[in-house]
């Protein structure tokens, strides 16, 4: 039996209530209720079989030499431009006003959501990362990993809003908070992604899935049986998301819908070949960022599935 750990989510559920099993392979499920622990501890112990696991800790993960693999099944995706968050009336009206100044990250600085956040900003608003000191509130998944000069995690546990509001940090990225006086640098962020979308194919990853390579070694097939039934899955969520016959559907059920209606096409897509260009937007993204010191090559970050 192979274990493993995904939070349930529509285009997973059928996997993860059995009516979709892996031909095959018996598997079952762990809960775990705050999954960033789950990528803690399969990053530091490879503790499952196999993992939801953040795209940038995974890029990261591997170029420190971490035995897994990942699945081209992309579980999470999601718009970041409106990641970046400031004062209302503070002093950064601009992009570019960000650089010389100290910007909170919630959690690690490979975080995911961060590294799409200030991608986003350096690729369409010129923004120098370089020329901010990123400020992160929490420590790296890959404990191996050297954050570059510019990143110089805060200390003690004032909660990042408190410093946003009181004026030591000039901005935050990747936290989402919550209060009347903070907003988004980008005014109008949705449009700005939806922007990206159709003029780039910038649909960003955030999860994937991973599996131990002693795993993969023991059971080659292994990978080919997990990749179908993610993918039957996903299938069954998607037509049923195209139907409008979803029970109860949540607002990322919304946000696949709009993005069906933007490509006219699956909204989730998985396999290498269907997201080689979003990735490759990543990947440069984490080298300008320091997460990754080389590129590496896409087919060998993905097992063999077709």
């Amino acid at each position: 039996m192979l274990q493993g750990v995904s939070r349930t989510q529509g285009n997973n559920a059928a996997l993860k209530d059995g009516s979709i099993q892996p031909v095959g392979v018996e598997l079952s499920f762990i809960e775990e209720p705050v999954l960033v622990r789950a990528f803690r501890a399969m990053v530091r112990e490879l503790t499952y079989d196999i993992c939801e696991m953040a795209i940038t800790t995974y890029l990261c993960a591997r170029e420190h030499g971490v035995r897994f693999t990942a699945l081209p099944v992309f579980l999470v995706r999601g718009f970041h431009h409106g990641a970046l968050q400031v004062l209302r009336d503070g002093p950064v009206r601009t992009v570019t006003d960000l650089e010389g100044t100290e910007v909170g990250v919630n959690r690690g600085y490979t975080v995911t959501t961060g590294v799409w956040g200030r991608g986003l900003l350096a690729a369409e608003h010129g923004l120098d990362l370089d020329a901010v000191t990123w400020r992160p509130s929490g420590d790296e998944h890959v404990v191996t990993y050297q954050r570059p000069g510019n990143v110089r995690p805060l200390s003690g546990d004032r909660p990042l809003l408190d410093r946003l509001l009181g004026g030591d940090l000039a901005a935050v990225v990747g936290a989402d908070l919550d209060h009347p006086d903070v907003v988004p640098l980008l005014p109008d962020p949705d449009a700005a992604a939806l922007r990206a979308l159709r003029e780039r194919g910038t649909w960003p990853i955030n999860h994937l899935v991973v599996v131990r390579d002693d795993v993969l070694a023991e059971r080659p097939w292994v990978a080919q049986s997990l990749y179908d039934a993610f993918t039957a899955s996903k299938d069954q969520y998607v037509e049923r998301l195209a139907a409008g016959t979803l029970v109860a559907p949540t607002v990322t059920d919304a946000l696949h819908r709009l993005v069906m209606s933007e490509t006219g096409s699956d909204p989730l897509p998985y396999g290498l070949d269907a997201n080689r260009n979003v990735l490759e937007q990543l990947i440069d993204m984490a080298l300008a960022q320091h997460i990754l010191s080389e590129t590496p090559a896409l087919e060998a970050l993905f097992a063999d599935v077709t």
